[in-house]
């Protein structure tokens, strides 16, 4: 794995303790910081990608920026749901409370966060991921990050993560056993000004969803398979998904398999 564990400067006997557990849970080196710099340290074990752990968490330091977790869009778009406003994710999933959900692709986990608000306690969402450092640094977010609001770090707390190839995963679960099973692949073509998502491609994995993967997810879904993609992007034309959802200006829309149909 291209990557190392280090420490802010001065830490504590804490936050050295934690960045150590991060070695051995991510199977990295760990390097005491004294007084190197990040770069120095990138040098020393060759590696692009380092993990800065403070006390206000861990942070990854790429090429293309800091990745660490954050709530993105994801306070505003629930926000715009309680003034009674529209999201596209959730029309494309026809979501409600009570239902499931399968993130394939969780990064970040926005639209799992949001997806959570709606399904509600009754409700369960899953998410996967491929990159084992991606995954860690959404559930430790997922698990720590206190919103200002109660319902929204309520949304946080009930999402569940799992490392795991999303093709695998799918194999091994029955007939019908989601809702909603839902991929966010990282775009063929790139959002150039979504600064969010330009360290994540340092880090996750950046094929395209194969089509036996989609298969797969199309037998796991009890209703509905949803894709997310760049509203340029030919990939809904290559998976052979017709109906898709999104405003006519917006950069990303989303193509549904209704299950049945």
């Amino acid at each position: 794995m291209d990557l190392v564990v280090t420490t802010v400067q001065h830490p504590s006997d804490d936050v050295n303790t934690f960045a150590k557990h991060i070695g051995a849970l991510l199977n990295i080196p760990f390097s005491m910081r004294a007084k190197q710099s990040l770069m120095a340290i990138k040098i020393n074990y060759q590696v692009d990608n380092i993990i800065v752990v403070g006390q206000k968490g861990p942070l990854v330091n790429t090429p293309g920026g800091e990745y660490f977790f954050h709530l993105s869009m994801a306070k505003l778009r629930i926000q715009n749901l309680l003034d009674g406003q529209h999201d596209h994710l959730i029309s494309a999933m026809s979501l409600e409370a009570g239902m499931s959900v399968l993130d394939c692709t969780l990064g970040l986990a926005t639209d799992s966060i949001v997806a959570s608000f709606i399904v509600g306690h009754t409700g369960k969402v899953l998410g996967l991921e491929t990159s084992q450092v991606v995954a860690f640094i959404a559930s430790y977010g997922l698990q720590h990050f206190q919103a200002d609001e109660q319902y929204l770090t309520e949304a946080l707390r009930r999402i569940s993560v799992k490392h795991a190839h999303s093709y695998k995963y799918l194999t091994t679960l029955a007939d019908n056993s989601y809702d909603v099973v839902y991929f966010d692949p990282m775009f063929r073509n790139p959002i150039h000004s979504s600064s969010n998502v330009k360290p994540l491609r340092y880090l996750a994995d950046n094929s395209p969803l194969p089509k036996n993967t989609l298969k797969e997810a199309c037998r796991v879904a009890k209703q509905r398979v949803v894709v997310k993609e760049s509203s340029k992007s030919d990939e809904f034309t290559r998976l052979g998904i017709t109906t898709v959802y999104g405003g006519k200006y917006s950069s990303v829309h989303y193509g549904v398999i209704e299950i049945g149909d």
